[in-house]
């Protein structure tokens, strides 16, 4: 049995781009969930790797996303 590690990544994007953003948000590997929501922040994504190597590697594609100003990771145990 392999246990996943698990993140939720809330983004904030520049004004008008977080529909683009969720589509680049799903091609990267590791990514299962990507949505557009509203308040503070404006996508919400799931991180899901079979390690922590692999887990940093997505998030740092993730905060390499040109449109977006600022990510906070938050991992599930």
């Amino acid at each position: 049995m392999s246990i996943k590690v698990i993140a939720y990544v809330l983004v904030v994007t520049e004004v008008g781009t977080e529909h683009k953003v969720v589509e680049e948000l799903k091609s990267i590997n590791g990514v299962t969930f990507a949505q557009t929501v509203y308040g503070e922040f404006d996508v919400i994504c799931k991180v899901e790797c079979d390690n922590l190597k692999n887990l940093d590697e997505s998030i740092t594609k993730i905060r390499k996303i040109k449109s977006i100003i600022r990510t906070m990771t938050l991992i599930s145990g």
